[in-house]
């Protein structure tokens, strides 16, 4: 029996050694300041094979095209290392689409970790000469005209212009217990990290440094994926910095289809994407700081807090642009600074929008529901939107101590004075003029404002209005409100009402 015994405590040892074998690119062949992707994938797939460890990225630069990791395998980044991106577009492997730097596919424990650097080049992929643009607004139906975003005239802000590039950097796809720790992250040409029905997810410690001239160079995207755990943080994105989204893999279709979260083995294998903690980060967008939506799965249970936004487009935008609900999303202790940017960005300056606005031609917009915003400290140069429509109204929306104070930018009078509803299937809910009020509601059941101050900034235009307008809201709840209309708008009036049911002022 002793024999057994110490002979399972043998087997036990040998086992977890192997699994915890550290494997150094440098045996496998990786040369510093040379393409090393054949090394490098070596070094995982034999780590792999062996039942797992780490894959051991040391000191010096390092080059590389797509990487494929595997389960049960950490790539380690020690201090001083450096992943740097191929500028060969044929080092990228393609399986649906076009990979970037490392991409894992339908795997369980894997991780990226370590005080090291990938850096992907993104710039290399543009034309900083050229604006990124395309059709999808009216110039006619904003404030101003033909004056807004004119033609021949390379915006200071970008976007740039895009060329053939890599795919998302850091990709995940049908992967259980992720873990990425520590490292930094710069200059991608697409979204820097992506989730695709993920489950059990940790992220913690990461910068993510990207370029903001490049449009899509989203920080963290989370597609269809659950109890995902993101903490301290620091976030400078060309586009949204943290997304939860419910897009199926076929983004374009009003629809969503279980049949790849079948096949997979490991993931998420419900229809929501939910369980979100988002806590102690710093971000920055030339979009959202924090967007909440667009996809065909429905998104619930999310909580954001102690998190500070500045530079942005938008503070935090919620949109339910799809068939889709969103529910049960709390945000707190935040601290919010916007800004009116010129180019083709979305958003218009605003530190909270929620829109209920289809983008699908004959399908209605699914709803916004019990939606919580505690304890906000804003400055924008945009008032806040909750914008719904009668066959997709927001529900129980609540306001609890929040602080705003609008101010005059640079872009004020060239880009100001619109809604900005974007991606809409009717052009005319794109991009239109519309006066800015401290908050705009509309087609709201259940909006609480409890303790909100207003404070309006030097010479803002007229089109700056109340402080509070709301139209076909039902059960609107007011209570300690400490806000004036704009000095600059002789007409207008503190609050202003159409067909909405005030419960209690």
């Amino acid at each position: 029996m002793i024999k057994k015994l110490l002979l399972c405590v043998t087997l036990t040892a040998v086992i977890q050694t192997a699994t915890g074998a550290d494997y150094n690119i440098l045996d496998y062949g990786a040369i510093v300041n040379e393409k090393s992707t054949q090394a490098i994938q070596k070094a995982v797939d034999v780590c792999h094979e062996n039942g797992g460890g780490t894959v051991l990225i040391p000191a010096g630069k390092f080059i590389t095209g797509t990487i494929t990791l595997k389960s049960y395998v950490n790539v380690h980044l020690q201090q001083g290392a450096q992943l740097i991106a191929s500028l060969d577009l044929e080092d990228y492997s393609r399986s649906f689409r076009l990979h970037g730097m490392i991409f894992c596919f339908d795997a369980t424990h894997v991780s990226v970790t370590g005080e090291g650097e990938i850096d992907a080049r993104g710039i290399n992929f543009y034309d900083p000469t050229q604006n990124h643009v395309y059709e999808e607004y009216d110039r006619n139906l904003t404030r101003q005209k033909q004056n807004y975003q004119p033609e021949g005239q390379v915006s200071s802000d970008g976007p740039i212009k895009r060329k053939p590039k890599p795919g998302m950097c850091l990709t995940f796809y049908h992967c259980s217990q992720v873990s990425l720790k520590d490292f930094t992250l710069v200059d991608t040409p697409n979204w820097a990290i992506r989730l695709a029905y993920c489950d059990d997810v940790f992220i913690d410690g990461l910068s993510i440094l990207n370029n903001l001239l490049i449009p899509n160079s989203d920080g963290i995207h989370c597609t269809v994926s659950r109890n995902v755990r993101i903490s301290n943080c620091d976030i400078r994105a060309g586009d949204d910095a943290i997304i939860v989204t419910g897009f199926d893999i076929d983004e374009g279709t009003p629809d969503y289809s279980m049949r790849d979260q079948k096949a997979a083995r490991y993931g998420n294998k419900s229809i929501y994407a939910e369980n979100y903690t988002v806590t102690n980060c710093h971000l920055q967008s030339r979009s959202s700081g924090i967007r909440v939506g667009y996809g065909q799965h429905p998104i619930r249970r999310c909580i954001f807090s102690n998190i500070h936004i500045y530079g942005s487009n938008r503070g935090i935008g919620i949109f339910a642009h799809d068939i889709s609900d969103i529910e049960e999303l709390i945000f707190s202790d935040i601290i919010i600074e916007t800004r009116l940017h010129n180019g083709q960005w979305w958003g218009n300056g605003e530190p909270i929008h929620i829109s209920a606005v289809s983008r699908f031609e004959g399908h209605s917009a699914g709803k916004v529901k019990n939606v919580q915003f505690n304890n906000i400290v804003a400055t924008g140069e945009h008032g806040l939107i909750f914008y719904g429509l009668q066959d997709s109204q927001l529900e129980n929306i609540k306001l609890n101590n929040i602080h705003l104070r609008i101010k005059n930018g640079v872009e004020t009078l060239t880009y100001g004075g619109n809604f900005d509803l974007r991606p809409a299937a009717d052009i005319k809910k794109q991009i239109f003029e519309h006066d800015i009020p401290g908050i705009y509601a509309q087609y709201v059941n259940g909006l609480t404002i409890n303790d909100f101050s207003l404070q309006w900034g030097e010479k803002l235009p007229s089109f700056f209005t109340h402080a509070i307008e709301c139209v076909d809201v039902n059960e609107l709840y007011l209570e300690r409100i400490n806000a004036d209309k704009n000095p600059a708008c002789d007409e207008c009036e503190i609050m202003k009402f159409e067909r909405t049911t005030v419960k209690k002022y």
